[in-house]
């Protein structure tokens, strides 16, 4: 980790980090563990559970079952954001919607729900319930088998809302494991879904080391490990074949001249790590990701940067790990994230907690649409962009291909967010 880096982390300053181990995707994907026909075999898994989620959740039918959220141009934002901000890169400002995905209303409603449907998959292959060619609605006759069964996780909050309302639907015995930093209203909406949530008062690690520990005791318990599972991260990438097919409609190319330029949210690194790896998987080098974290807890940043993966936590640093943005709430990064984007990546920001509701208050005002605190962390990698001190032949490369890009900040969650909560956030802008 160079010095300026570290020294950034370790105050808590706002930072820039430019990956200058950057390989050409042609060659890097040969050597990743995961590979686009996995991609693929998740894709057709949804497809085949599509018209059951259209039976469990109503709201899905008018897309037959499939769990998918709008590209929005954010004109009237970008202006504002000009004003406040000063110079931001030239080109077109979208907003991905995940924030407002059917079931869980965040980004995790693609890993979660996607491994927890997997793991139905097997379950029922296993013992007979399920036979090639079947519909997967037979699944809804078989609910009194599914309870016999346990499906844990540990999570911040909304991996662990969309691992808790899928797996109470399908008639799982469903248990949330969740840290300190989670917010009640999560917790509530749980409960009221018929999920059991245990609560911790320490952080994040330590909800998903209680919780692997109590799964791993029970026979027919599974549990969902977000630091370690490729299911997961596989939900996540099935994101790159289906903003393609948006891009297209939008008619917005996306080449090396007219690349395309993706600020995500990260917490253990998970979704922003499997989204990127399935953008990269449509348009290789034209396109470029960018991890934002809160100062206290940039754990991704740090793994990446110090190239030590998981073996360096956030307290190493001497950074507490707590933010207001609870779905980012992490100390240590994902080995196998870090092992997929270590040179994927192109580089990573950090974000102070009191510029978040400032965002969510001008996307609110400009957009109407609301996303929650953590999903506004996006905002900072765009408009950091062009203002970053660091200065290397990699960083001018990227910048100048920056100012000819098409620019999508990807809202992670917010739309389940009760309108008390809303408010209050925005009256803290």
């Amino acid at each position: 980790m160079n010095d300026g880096i570290q020294e950034d982390l370790k105050a808590a300053r706002e930072t820039c980090w430019i990956n200058e181990q950057m390989y050409p995707f042609s060659e890097e994907k040969e050597r990743l563990l995961l590979k686009r026909e996995d991609i693929e075999d998740a894709s057709k898994r949804l497809a085949r559970f599509a018209p059951l989620i259209a039976k469990l959740f109503p709201e899905t039918a008018k897309d037959h079952g499939m769990i998918e959220s709008p590209l929005r141009e954010i004109a009237a934002a970008k202006e504002e954001l000009g004003k406040k901000c000063g110079e931001l890169p030239k080109g077109r400002l979208l907003l991905k919607c995940d924030s407002h995905l059917a079931i869980a209303g965040s980004v995790k409603a693609r890993g979660g729900i996607y491994e927890v449907l997997k793991h139905t998959e097997e379950l029922a292959l296993a013992y007979g319930i399920l036979k090639e060619g079947d519909s997967y609605e037979k699944l809804l006759e078989y609910r009194d088998f599914f309870a016999e069964y346990k499906v844990q996780v540990g999570s911040t909050g909304n991996l662990g809302m969309s691992i808790g309302i899928m797996s109470a639907a399908l008639g799982y015995q469903a248990i949330v494991h969740m840290s300190a930093d989670a917010k009640e209203w999560k917790k509530k909406l749980l409960r009221a879904r018929g999920v059991t949530v245990k609560e911790y008062a320490d952080d994040y690690g330590r909800a998903v080391i209680e919780g692997r520990k109590l799964s791993d005791a029970d026979p027919k318990s599974y549990f969902v490990d977000d630091e370690h599972s490729k299911d997961l991260f596989l939900g996540y990438a099935v994101a790159g074949e289906r903003l393609k097919k948006q891009m297209e409609e939008q008619q917005i190319t996306v080449d090396e001249t007219h690349p395309l330029f993706v600020y995500l949210p990260c917490g253990v690194g998970g979704a922003p790590g499997g989204i990127t790896f399935g953008l990269k998987q449509i348009w290789g080098d034209a396109v470029h990701c960018f991890f934002v974290e809160p100062v206290q807890a940039p754990c991704m940043t740090a793994a990446l940067a110090s190239d030590k993966g998981s073996g360096i936590c956030v307290q190493d640093l001497g950074l507490t790990g707590k933010t207001e943005a609870d779905g980012l709430a992490v100390g240590r990064a994902s080995q196998l994230v870090y092992e997929m984007m270590r040179h994927v990546l192109d580089g990573a920001f950090t974000v102070e907690d009191k510029k978040l509701p400032g965002y969510m208050r001008l996307l609110n005002d400009t957009e109407q649409i609301c996303i929650e605190p953590s999903s506004c962390a996006a905002f900072e990698g765009y408009t950091a962009m062009l203002h970053s001190p660091e200065s290397t032949a990699r960083y001018d490369e990227i910048m100048k291909k920056a100012e000819g890009a098409t620019h999508i900040l990807w809202a992670t969650g917010g739309s389940l967010m009760p309108e008390e909560i809303r408010l209050e956030l925005l009256g803290k802008a």
